[in-house]
């Protein structure tokens, strides 16, 4: 039974690989036996990429700034061209922008859509024209707690969320007939650099780890089994799902 949670001779592409969540996701995909390509902005940050090939997958480095649609449509091709093929997509990448509803930019909204949204369907559906026709093939997005929720001074994070998950169960009900899994990972509150500022808003922070029934805010690793899981042969008949790792706040 644990073979069909091997990856092994198995291609990823993970956005947002560099730190965090998707760094985490990314180590524990390469551990599980797939090379990765790590779409990323930065292509200096090269980190991930030395622990990947330490634990001996192959791993490249595309040149992929999600709010380059230019470069988001060429990222997944460059993918296929260096490895020959495409199995997983993880699109973890995703920005924050915090302001009341009546003073937020313009500029903003368009960022947190363009990348938290927009850049998430162009990796999709890129994905799409290579798993569809090869009947194969496992896409998962990040969505979030907002993603039912509305949240506070966030109305185009919460947005983007809420259409990621929208995004996830469309394309699955495609895809799901062509044995292309499209589902989505829900974060709950996790200790990473995007909740910095609730974490040491310490009257914030309290009234959150109270609320969660694990009693304790969430770590990178508690994703690796996760994301494992929905890009192997043992989560074939799960689609447009949202799994949600929250430590049970969803339940509450």
């Amino acid at each position: 039974m644990l073979k069909s949670f091997s990856l092994k001779g198995k291609v990823a592409a993970v956005t947002g690989g560099t730190r965090g969540i998707g760094r985490s996701m990314a180590l524990a995909l390469a551990e599980a036996g797939a090379d990765i390509a790590l779409l990323q902005r930065d292509v200096g940050q090269e980190d991930t990429k030395e622990e990947i090939e330490g634990l001996g997958r192959k791993c490249i480095i595309i040149t992929c700034d999600l709010n380059d649609l230019n470069q988001v449509k060429q990222a997944i091709p460059s993918v296929v061209n260096h490895f020959g093929a495409i199995d997983i997509l993880v699109n973890n990448a995703g920005i924050q922008r915090r302001s009341p509803a009546v003073d937020f930019l313009e500029s903003d909204w368009d960022d947190v859509i363009n990348i938290n949204l927009k850049a998430v369907w162009l990796l999709c559906q890129q994905a799409g024209k290579y798993m569809v026709p090869q009947k194969s093939g496992k896409i998962i997005n990040m969505g979030s707690l907002n993603s039912f929720q509305g949240g506070i001074t966030i109305p185009a994070y919460a947005s983007a969320k809420g259409g990621v998950a929208q995004l996830t169960k469309a394309l699955s009900n495609e895809w799901a007939q062509h044995n292309v899994n499209v589902n989505a990972i829900v974060p709950g509150y996790i200790a990473t650099d995007m909740n910095e500022a609730l974490i040491r808003d310490k009257t914030r922070s309290r009234q959150i780890l109270e609320r969660i029934p694990a009693a304790r805010w969430g770590d990178v690793e508690d994703f690796q089994g996760t994301v494992v899981y929905l890009a192997s042969s043992a989560s074939n008949y799960v689609h447009g799902h949202l799994l949600a790792v929250d430590g049970g706040w969803m339940g509450r």
